[in-house]
Parts: structure tokens; C-alpha cells; sequence
């Protein structure tokens, strides 16, 4: 299958090169033609796993994002959702009717994304798709270097227009055979994970995350008062999605300390053996908090307030991040207020995201 990987970050050279490797004509995109240049160069992107080092050559690697989408039956986008404007006013001049746009995850960016490209004037029948975490925990080791220490088993998807499920997930099965269908696009933005594991980490672990160099959030900063906090963070959006008729399974983050049964299966001991999460992480900039938290908590929280579910911890650690960075993060760009969908009725709001605009 033709896919195009859109982005120059850890999970889109793991994306990149996995799906390579895996017997797919894969073109990776990055705006930073700089950057970029070492994969153009060498045509490959070396793959660091539990099978160790090889080099894995890509079909093409290009800034120019028109030559990556064409063709592409497939469009995985494993970029933060600070990114997703910029990237569809990009993308909107190229896309074509058939094409799949994979958010992996999405933050509710399947809906946003499918708005932006239709303002720019392209009517294509463009079909988005968004899960609940990144299909790979990786980082990269060099300028085209990328370590996998971690593979996702389940990729719960929901799909704009949820009507299209059956085969926008045909199509990304075919990569992810991991992905499965947890129904509309509003389900599976409440299926993302990094809105419930990173605020309490960002908040709880401030101090040290301003006075050490370098901090692992994932082993130091996660003691049992920070899990406490997590677990009922995570209550409260399962409760948000159970408010809005979404069923099990709905992933509890509980499982991903203590089984085999979440997303990547029992991977926090892997995550934390490897080392690569010890970090330098700054609390204004560093996207736990300008993606996780100002655009996944602030959409949790107004999705709760909208279907009256109580969420007094996703509402509080909103105020306490915003108390340092300054700014009433209620009022963020990816509430439902402000993507004028919370005048809605619940029934309307779920019509909309089954049919479509």
C-alpha cells in the first residue's frame, strides 16, 4: 500500500520506517528540509528495536508534501495536535477523494482537520481517523536514528463520518492490523491517553522538573500520589464517555501500569528500562503541556462540562497549570466552546459526526 508519513518527529520516523519494513511504499514528509536532508541523503532511516540496528530504505523522503500525497491510499499523521492547522491548510491543496488521514492520536483532530481542509475549498471526500495513543513509544537517537522500544497491540479508532467506519478501518488495518473501531471521532478522541497520563505528571512533578537538568516523569515522577491522582483523572473520563453512550473497552489507564491488557500491552517497565524518557522538559514549551494539557485536558474537561459530567480533577489541574503558565487554559482553542460545537444537543453533535459535513 501507497502511505504517506507527515511530520519530522520520534513517532514519524518510527511510523516511517516500521511501515517500510513492513513491506509498504512509504513516503516521509517534513516541512524541515534541513533536517531532513540526512534521510533524502541516505534514502533510509536506521531502526533501533529489540532486534537491534538496521537501516530501512523509505520510497521517497521530501519537503515537498505534494509529491508524498500523491497516491497515498494512507496519510499518518503521528504529529502533536499544535501542529494539525498548520499541517492541513498544507495538506488541503493536495488531498484527493479515497484518502484516509490517520491522526495517531488526534485530540479530536479527525473533526478539526476535516474543517480546515474543507474551508480551504477542497471538497474531496477526504475520510479521517483518530486512536488513542501513538502506535510506537520511541525516540530518536540521531538526525535519521530511532529507537522502538515499544509497539502498540491495540489501537482503539474512531472515524469522521463514523458512517465510512467499515472501510477507512479496512484500509488502516492493513498497517495497524492493531487498530480497532471504538465508533465516532468524538470516541475516539476520549480514548487518548496523553490527556490523562501527562497533566498530573506535568503539575504534580513541577519542582523537580525546574530544578533538575534532567527528570524521568515515568519513574521518579510517577510515585503513588501521582497515580492516585492519574486513576481518578482517568474515572473521570471514562465516565465522560459512558455519559455519551460510548461502550467498553475504554482502555483505564490503571492497566497500563499493572497488566497486559492497555494499549501497549504491560509496557511502563519497558518505557522506564530504556532510559530514553530521563529528559530536560520545560514546563511552558514542552508539548506534555502545550498539547497534552492546553488543547487534550482543556477538550476533556469541555466535553464534561457539556454532557454535565462532575470532573473536578480534569478542572483542576487546568487551573493549577494555568495558575503558571499564566493564562485561563478553560478558554482554550480546542474546547468544544470554541469550535462552536457546545450549542449543540448531544443528539445533533453525535448526528453530525456520524454523517459528516
Amino acid at each position: 500500500m501507497k502511505i504517506a508519513v507527515l511530520g519530522g518527529g520520534h513517532g514519524c520516523y518510527a511510523a516511517a520506517a516500521d511501515l517500510s519494513e513492513a513491506g509498504h511504499e512509504v513516503r516521509l514528509w517534513r516541512r524541515d528540509a534541513a533536517a531532513l536532508q540526512p534521510v533524502v541523503d541516505s534514502g533510509a532511516i536506521v531502526l533501533k528495536d529489540a532486534a537491534g540496528a538496521r537501516e530501512v530504505p523509505l520510497a521517497l523522503a521530501s519537503a515537498d508534501i505534494g509529491r508524498v500525497l500523491a497516491g497515498a491510499a494512507l496519510i499518518v499523521i503521528p504529529s502533536p495536535a499544535t501542529a494539525q492547522a498548520d499541517m492541513a491548510r498544507a495538506m488541503a491543496p493536495h488531498l484527493a477523494s479515497g484518502q484516509v488521514v490517520f491522526l495517531a492520536p488526534g485530540t479530536f483532530g479527525s473533526w478539526v482537520m476535516a474543517r480546515a481542509v474543507r474551508e480551504s475549498g477542497n471538497r474531496a471526500d477526504v475520510l479521517w481517523a483518530e486512536t488513542g495513543t501513538l502506535p510506537y513509544l520511541a525516540r530518536k537517537h540521531g538526525e535519521r536514528e530511532v529507537n522502538v522500544t515499544v509497539r502498540a497491540v491495540r489501537l482503539p479508532t474512531g472515524v469522521y463520518p463514523g458512517r465510512r467506519a467499515p472501510e477507512v478501518l479496512a484500509v488502516i488495518g492493513a498497517a495497524y492490523p492493531s487498530v480497532h473501531g471504538c465508533g465516532d471521532a468524538l470516541s475516539g478522541a476520549l480514548m487518548n491517553a496523553g490527556p490523562v497520563i501527562h497533566p498530573p505528571l506535568m503539575v504534580m512533578n513541577a519542582a523537580p522538573l525546574e530544578h533538575f537538568d534532567r527528570w524521568d516523569i515515568h519513574n521518579e515522577g510517577t510515585q503513588p500520589a501521582v497515580r492516585a491522582v492519574t486513576d481518578r483523572l482517568d474515572q473521570e473520563r471514562i465516565a465522560v464517555r459512558e455519559a455519551l453512550g460510548y461502550g467498553a473497552p475504554h482502555y483505564p489507564l490503571a492497566d497500563h501500569y499493572h497488566s497486559d491488557r492497555w494499549m501497549y500491552g504491560d509496557a511502563h517497565k519497558q518505557l522506564v528500562k530504556s532510559g530514553d524518557w530521563r529528559e530536560k522538559i520545560d514546563l511552558h514549551t514542552h508539548r506534555y503541556i502545550t498539547e497534552d494539557t492546553e488543547l487534550g485536558l482543556a477538550f476533556l474537561a469541555s466535553v464534561a462540562r457539556w454532557s454535565g459530567t462532575e470532573a473536578p480533577v480534569a478542572h483542576g489541574l487546568l487551573a493549577i497549570a494555568g495558575g503558571f503558565l499564566g493564562r485561563d487554559l478553560r478558554q482554550g482553542e480546542r474546547t468544544l466552546d470554541a469550535l462552536g460545537l457546545a450549542r449543540l444537543g448531544r443528539e445533533a453533535l453525535l448526528a453530525q459526526l456520524h454523517e459528516g459535513s
